[in-house]
């Protein structure tokens, strides 16, 4: 019959104890017990909990189904070989749950059956007894053994009835049985030398087994003293692993015959166990019991050593007494550490308390030799707590950072309280595993990009580098640029970032003239599962290149040679004219110097180099040919590497006059001639604003019959909407209100039809400034801007880098 028994110890909620009973010699396959059920645990989540058995807890002689929980037995279980004579049997298994983890002990305790009868050492028992013993002397049979144990043991001796004699069965402190034979009847050697009887040994199972064995008792010729010890029991102790030789107790008797009927031989009555005769020895002459095994406090504490003492005369009758050896424990045993089931790996975001590992502690010694400390070394966050009886969990104590430990080596000291200490300690290594909790990390947060304009579209410009202290997807890093305009485009149409490296890439070539600079940010972003990104600001700064040569704007000629007039009378210093020139480029590469470099020969000018202007540098020579000229070429070059030059071809031809206004001596003549330039420049205005007020004033009489015609529109509708109007606001205040600067390329010049002279329009004049040479200075001209109404390319909102709508 299987017995069960619940025993709910849990500590913390995570641990149990269930005990089974099974009877020894069940067959193969017997049910024991099933322990899901039997713990209330849900059958459908086993195997996804992954229930098991903690693999330092295996029997062979067991088996449970870690499918359904049932246990049952593996192979037959022989009691009398697994515990020997022990009084209880039992097999110990743990199994465990994950998730959370829980972990269950289960005890199997084997029950005795009454498969084993007592037998005798030896079938024939002989034992001599001198004709002259008295009634009641008792003479110790040997005892029969049993294997069983409990109420399967041996129970009683017997013996045939007979007129001399009866057993008298005792019990010793540890249980046994024994047969001592009593003389009821004094016996007659002359009558009867021999008797013969059957000894029976009973043990107590249902139905009770027996052995028996054959009792002779021979009957000797007196020998009257019998020796006689000090005590009939003796009490010493013996400490564990004394070694071989040691004295347990010199045993004295005495025996008051003299000759070989008073010299006493000692040894071991025929009943104590063979271990006993294992472990001790006894000298026949001198009666010292000595040891002569190993003595081992964790096989047995107490020994009984039943001894003899017999003299050598006739007829010799023996003399009893018991020896009590009590063991005391050494501590001999250090404390033993196993790991049941470690967590491969735990994740640094785990919280405080989680555990890692299960493992139990124990000690073979006892009392304090068996009481013990169990602690971590060292300053790891992990701590030790107590589950149950001798079992511990390694749990988290406090916050993980894989960035700082990625594994930590976490030592288990066991060490006991005996004098001297035992102490065990084992190792596991604690693998720490990431998580994506550091965002990638730029190391700047401004980059300044410099690129040589004119640079090859597709060429590598500037490395942008972020760094994650993570491992693994989540310290893989992949680079991208926001999206953003510049100059009303996407911004990846100017650069292009490997999103690998983080390599930039220009994707035009860059002109320092049209953009010197833009600004965008790089995003670098890890692969975790949550992802994590950072931002950086780049800003490219376009480095100017010496690629524009300067640019002539005056004085202009036909077929690009230039007249200047030079009156014969022209004192030195006079100027000649001045050359304006202009380069594109900026700083060195835009300052220019100017050289004549052909037709001075004899020295006649000179040249500012840095204002452009040209000189005479004596007075003309009153023997040169009046129809000769100079053929002067004029060159301008930058301060660029390499420089750059143009050059102007300026004819001189020799005037007669006196010079007016271009010399030193002569400021007031060059006034009345500017006034007068400027006179005629106002008589020219006047005819063409009338000439423009008058075919204004006709388109305006042909719209009005228009819209009457139609009756749709009055003729203020008709005055400000852009189809009558023809869009010519680009001349109006308003224009003029947003205050723009445009540039070259927003501009379309148009040449002026009309004069408008009414409230919110105005005429916007051309500079004289010489930037659009080919201009005559006495047309009129307006700005109309192109149908994009882009931003001029010099506006610094469009340098920055604005996000796409």
């Amino acid at each position: 019959m299987i017995v069960l028994l619940i025993a709910l110890c849990i500590a913390d909620g995570v641990l149990a104890q269930i005990r089974y009973s099974v009877p020894e010699e069940a067959d193969h396959g017997t049910l024991v017990g099933n322990i899901a059920e039997d713990l209330g645990l849900d059958l459908t989540k086993l195997a996804s909990r992954h229930f098991q058995v903690v693999p330092g807890s295996r029997t062979p002689h067991l088996e449970v189904n870690v499918e359904n929980g049932v246990l049952f037995v593996n192979e037959k279980i022989d009691r009398e070989r697994i515990c020997k004579q022990s009084a209880s049997c039992q097999l110990n298994m743990e199994v465990f749950l994950e998730n959370p983890l829980e972990l269950f002990r289960v005890e199997i305790e084997v029950v005795d059956i009454n498969d084993n009868p007592p037998s005798f050492p030896e079938t024939d028992i002989t034992v001599e007894i001198s004709e002259s013993a008295t009634p009641g002397t008792r003479f110790p049979l040997e005892s029969a053994f049993d294997q069983d144990v409990g109420t399967n043991s041996l129970r009683t001796y017997d013996i045939t009835s007979n007129n001399y004699f009866y057993l008298d069965v005792q019990t010793q402190t540890d249980g046994n049985k024994f047969a001592e034979l009593v003389l009821e009847k004094p016996l007659d050697r002359e009558q009867q030398a021999a008797h013969r009887y059957v000894l029976t040994a009973v043990d107590g199972g249902q139905p009770p087994r027996t052995g028996t064995a054959l009792l002779v008792v021979k009957v000797l010729d007196s020998n009257d003293n019998v020796p006689v010890f000090e005590q009939p029991v003796y009490a010493v102790t013996l400490s564990e692993n004394a070694p071989a030789g040691t004295l347990v107790i010199q045993l004295n008797a005495t025996d008051t015959d003299e000759g070989l009927n008073g010299e006493i031989a000692y040894s071991f009555s025929n009943h104590i166990s063979g271990r006993v005769k294992d472990i001790f020895s006894i000298d026949q002459r001198a009666g010292r019991i000595e040891v002569r095994g190993e003595v081992d406090f964790e096989e047995s504490s107490l020994y009984q050593i039943f001894v003899q003492a017999k003299d050598k005369g006739p007829n010799a009758v023996p003399a009893h007494c018991k020896v009590l050896v009590t063991v005391t424990d050494a501590n001999d045993n250090a404390p033993e550490i196993t790991f049941s089931t470690v967590t491969e790996s735990v994740s640094e975001k785990a919280a405080p308390g989680t555990v890692i590992a299960l493992l139990s502690v124990t000690d073979l010694d006892a009392e304090e030799n068996g009481q013990m400390d169990v602690e971590i070394l060292g300053e790891v966050p992990f701590k030790l707590k107590s589950s149950f009886r001798n079992y511990f969990t390694i749990v988290t104590d406090g916050s993980l950072d894989r960035e700082k430990a990625d594994s930590y080596s976490v030592t288990v000291v066991a060490r006991d309280k005996g004098s001297p200490s035992l102490a065990t300690s084992k190792s596991i290594r604690v693998q720490v595993s990431d998580e994506n909790d550091n965002a990638p990390a730029f190391t700047k947060a401004i980059y300044d990009v410099y690129v040589t304009e004119n640079n090859v579209p597709g060429a590598y410009i500037h490395a942008v580098t972020a760094l994650d202290p993570d491992v693994g997807q989540n310290a893989l890093i992949s680079y991208s640029i926001l999206e953003c305009e510049i100059q009303a485009m996407s911004v990846k149409t100017y650069v292009s970032i490997n999103e690998e490296t983080g390599y930039l890439y220009a994707l035009r070539s860059f002109d320092y003239e049209q953009l010197k600079d833009f600004t965008f940010v790089a995003q670098a972003k890890d692969a975790g599962a949550t992802e994590l990104s950072a931002n950086a600001t780049v800003k490219v700064i376009i480095v100017d290149q010496n690629d524009n040569a300067p640019l002539v704007l005056a004085p202009m000629g036909k077929n690009g040679t230039a007249k200047e007039p030079l009156p014969r009378s022209a004192e030195p210093g006079y100027l000649v004219t001045r050359i304006v020139a202009m380069d594109a480029d900026d700083g060195e590469n835009a300052r220019l110097s100017y050289s004549i470099q052909r037709g001075n020969e004899n020295g006649m000018f000179r040249m500012d180099w840095r204002t452009g202007e040209l000189r005479t540098a004596r007075r003309v020579s009153a023997k040169r040919d009046p129809h000769q000229s100079y053929d002067l070429l004029i060159e301008v070059r930058d301060h660029g590497q390499p420089p750059l030059s143009s050059s102007a071809s300026v004819l001189v031809v020799l005037a007669d006059g006196v010079a007016e206004g271009r010399g030193p001596a002569d400021r007031g003549g060059a006034a009345a001639k500017a006034k007068e330039s400027s006179l005629d420049l106002t008589v020219i205005l006047i005819i063409a604003l009338g000439s423009v007020s008058f075919i204004f004033l006709l388109v305006m009489i042909v719209l009005a019959v228009r819209c009457q015609k139609e009756k749709k529109l009055n003729i203020y509708t008709c005055l400000t909407s852009d189809c009558c109007l023809g869009r010519s606001s680009c001349c109006s205040r308003r224009g003029r209100a947003h205050q723009k600067k445009l540039s070259k390329s927003d501009i379309m010049l148009v040449q002026s039809a009309v004069n408008v002279t009414g409230a919110g329009t105005a005429q916007v004049p051309v500079e004289e400034s010489g930037s659009f040479g080919s201009h005559h200075p006495n047309q009129n001209y307006c700005y109309q801007e192109h149908r994009q109404r882009a931003q001029p390319m010099w506006s610094h909102s469009d340098r920055v880098c604005r996000p796409a709508a």
